[in-house]
């Protein structure tokens, strides 16, 4: 049950080694359509594709930049009360550092796998660069539900697969962070266990505890990102959002939170939904309200006052901006056709598919992409790594203001690319990431 790598979503597994492979996608033209079906890594490698040849990056770059730097799976038994035991499969994939220690979340789902845990690596890795950070991209996880595990199991869990991956990670090599159903309480226990090995190192993971080197602001970053990206966006759009209807498909930390900073904007949050289904109300819903009841551990659909739907009625909502901030692939062929925003900003990881993009572009629909929308996330990240390499703590006000000054650098980067090359934001996201990233690969040899 040691360190394992595999060679492909079916392929057997091949234990007690690392391996680096070519990242293969997709050719396809700034024109032609995307595929009908791909696979998350192909996904991201046909979008980072048409941005590498829009730069003109030779091809020896390019599968560079493409491959991981090192795949990881290990086994995690758990043994319960009944003496039964459940095989749980972690993994971490750790894709570029040729900017710096590599960076990524740790998500706790039971559709985790190694393509998923590819793609979001190589998200990370354009993520940070377009932020300009001195990271590169790494993403994992656990294939379960900690929902159906006791908090003691969920512990146990955590603390096997740190024992199993401790000598990968650390504040100068890998450092994870909250992602899907995971959280503070997890990440502490991160601390714990990795400083088992090495010391007190609260710098191996960010969005702990205040109490354990958190910085003030961690929590609520993304999803005040998110809306300072939409008001951004929104006025390139010629959208005033103050009155503006919204629709937020996921209310977790990031859907709740950019519905607490839109709201404070003027925005009108007329939708929201999560696991269980969604609420609609068509002279906005209470915000304050929707989170006190998931905060006690509720569904948005408890909410009294307000008509029922679904997830994919949600995302077709007549609203000005849509916000998918829960997981991947939730915008594809299917829907996009029927999606009535005319903004969308994407809270989540990946939530729109190749196709889908393409068809929201032909609609002429805007939509602003993960690596820009929910990059607050990892720069606050950036600060309290900083913090605790430092052992000095900021203030929250420096936090917002260094978040909203690195924000706006990135959209404005983005932007005027997108108007130099008349491409989407999207693409143009891509190359302003491609290209620090390629940089550095350059300077250090391919």
């Amino acid at each position: 049950m040691g360190t394992s790598s595999k060679e492909g979503p079916g392929t057997p597994r091949a234990s007690e080694r690392e391996t680096l492979r070519t990242a293969e996608a997709p050719a396809a033209s700034e024109d032609s359509a995307a595929p009908h079906a791909m696979t998350p890594f192909e996904a991201v490698n046909f979008q980072f594709d048409r941005a590498a040849r829009a730069l003109g990056l030779p091809e020896y770059l390019q599968v560079a930049l493409k491959t991981p730097y090192r795949e990881v799976l290990v086994e995690i038994p758990l043994l319960d009360q009944n003496g039964k035991i459940t095989t749980y499969h972690g993994y971490r994939v750790q894709h570029n550092n040729a900017r710096g220690p590599m960076k990524g979340g740790l998500r706790y789902h039971p559709e985790v796998d190694l393509d998923e845990a590819r793609a979001l690596a190589s998200l990370m890795t354009w993520k940070t660069a377009l932020v300009d950070l001195p990271y590169g991209g790494a993403k994992g996880g656990i294939d379960l539900d900690p929902r159906k595990l006791r908090p003691d199991q969920v512990e146990r869990v955590t603390r096997t697969f740190i024992e199993r991956i401790h000598h990968l990670i650390g504040p100068n090599e890998d450092i994870p962070a909250p992602d899907v159903n995971t959280n503070p309480q997890v990440m502490a226990w991160i601390v714990d266990e990795y400083s088992k090995f090495n010391g007190y190192t609260p710098g191996v993971v960010t969005g702990k505890p205040l109490e354990l080197g958190g910085s003030p602001g961690r929590n609520s970053a993304t999803g005040r990102g998110v809306a300072a990206i939409t008001g951004r966006a929104a006025a390139d759009q010629s959208l005033e959002l103050d009155g503006a209807t919204v629709a937020i498909q996921g209310f977790g930390n990031v859907g709740s939170w950019s519905a607490h900073f839109l709201a404070e904007m003027g925005a009108k949050i007329v939708a929201v939904s999560d696991v269980d289904g969604g609420v609609f109300l068509g002279d906005g819903l209470d915000v304050a309200r929707l989170r006190e009841i998931v905060e006690a551990g509720g569904s948005v659909v408890e909410y009294d006052g307000a008509e029922r739907i679904d997830n994919e009625t949600l995302l077709t909502a007549d609203v000005d901006v849509l916000v998918p901030a829960a997981l991947g692939g939730v915008l594809n062929r299917s829907n996009a056709g029927g999606v009535r925003a005319r903004l969308i900003v994407e809270g989540a990881n990946a939530p729109t598919t190749p196709p889908a993009d393409e068809i929201l572009h032909g609609r002429g629909i805007t939509v602003v992409p993960d690596i820009l929308a929910n990059a607050a996330g990892v720069t606050v990240s950036y600060f309290e790594w900083v913090q605790n390499l430092q052992q000095f703590r900021w203030s929250a006000e420096r936090v917002d203001t260094e978040l909203s000054r690195i924000m706006a650098d990135a959209y404005d980067a983005v932007a005027t690319t997108a108007n130099e090359h008349r491409t989407t934001l999207r693409t143009a996201a891509f190359m302003v990431a491609i290209q620090r990233v390629a940089a550095a690969v350059k300077l250090r040899g391919v």
